[in-house]
């Protein structure tokens, strides 16, 4: 068996297996009971600062209709061959103002995907945070476009700072589409993104998905995605290609390929990634976990492969007029 061979059979062994019998929660009662008490007195202030806030910008129907607030914090501990461990904290913070008059939103970010660096930097998608920075902490307002992203582009204005001094400013604008293709199981989705940061200067970003239902419980997706930084002055680009299978009604399970490449004038692939990504809600839809093996092969290696792992759990807070 080569190198290569047993280190893909080892990447097999980590993953872990659905449970036969699926229960609401894999903690046991001495955990699950204190993170239930934390969890309703948590999702309950984030719920009532969001409506508060609405009532005085909005109408009385704050209070009798769902809003998108939540309050999500994550920690991530990552492996590296040759690099060791690194543990970050990440979290993020959103107040939705549903029935305001330009449907305002609040957002409290740590680390946002402006402040992430270069695509090579980012390495996969599954590196979703970075170490929580003072520095790259921000405060913003958006105000969200009505529009129906199914039937026409969807845009959304925000501006705020970064929580520093000196004050950093900063004003994004984003817009999104997804068409459903008749009589074809295909749906295109685009995000896109253009801002300016005071200290880091202009930015753009955009992203196409293109997925296939394959069966019940496998998914297809095509995922290319566009970078470009006035402090790097390239276009960087990424393709991910993954099928994605829910095993149970709690976990499911993606394997992927993922390049990272950069330049228009001559275009080219600096990074490969293979890699699965097991995802698990180990209770009541508040704590998820993810277990992410992958094998990078770096250009400046000569595309030597080296092993990598992420553990990160995800504390979800948030709750629906259904919870009342």
């Amino acid at each position: 068996m080569t190198i290569t061979a047993r280190r893909i059979a080892v990447l097999a062994c980590l993953l872990p297996t659905p449970l036969l019998a699926e229960e609401p929660s894999d903690l046991p009662a001495w955990a699950a009971e204190p993170l239930d008490r934390a969890e309703t007195v948590m999702s309950g202030w984030v719920d009532s600062s969001a409506r508060r806030l609405d009532s005085l910008f909005g109408t009385s129907e704050s209070l009798d209709i769902d809003n998108e607030s939540y309050l999500r914090i994550s920690q991530e501990s990552l492996w590296q061959e040759s690099e060791g461990f690194d543990t970050d904290l990440n979290l993020r913070f959103r107040l939705d103002l549903p029935t305001s008059k330009d449907r305002l939103r609040i957002l409290i970010e740590s680390d946002p995907e402006e402040s992430l660096g270069t695509l090579d930097e980012q390495g996969t998608d599954a590196r979703l945070s970075q170490r929580v920075e003072n520095d790259n902490s921000i405060l913003g307002l958006a105000k969200l476009d009505p529009a129906d992203k199914r039937e026409r582009w969807s845009y959304r204005y925000g501006a705020g700072i970064k929580l520093r001094l000196p004050i950093d400013p900063y004003v994004r604008v984003s817009g999104e589409r997804q068409w459903q293709f008749a009589d074809s199981p295909w749906q295109l989705n685009s995000n896109n993104r253009a801002s300016w940061f005071n200290s880091d200067g202009y930015s753009a970003r955009s992203s196409w998905s293109l997925t296939r239902p394959l069966d019940e419980r496998r998914t297809l997706r095509s995922y290319t995605k566009f970078q470009w930084q006035e402090e790097e002055d390239t276009l960087e680009f990424s393709q991910r290609f993954d099928i994605s299978r829910k095993l149970d009604d709690r976990s499911s399970l993606r394997n992927g390929l993922i390049m990272v490449g950069e330049s228009l004038s001559d275009p080219h692939f600096n990074n490969y990634y293979l890699q699965s990504w097991y995802r698990r809600d180990i209770h009541r839809g508040i704590l998820f976990m993810d277990l992410i093996p992958e094998l990078h092969f770096p250009r400046d290696s000569d595309f030597d492969p080296r092993w990598a792992v992420t553990l990160r759990f995800e504390l979800y807070l948030s709750k629906s007029i259904d919870s009342f």
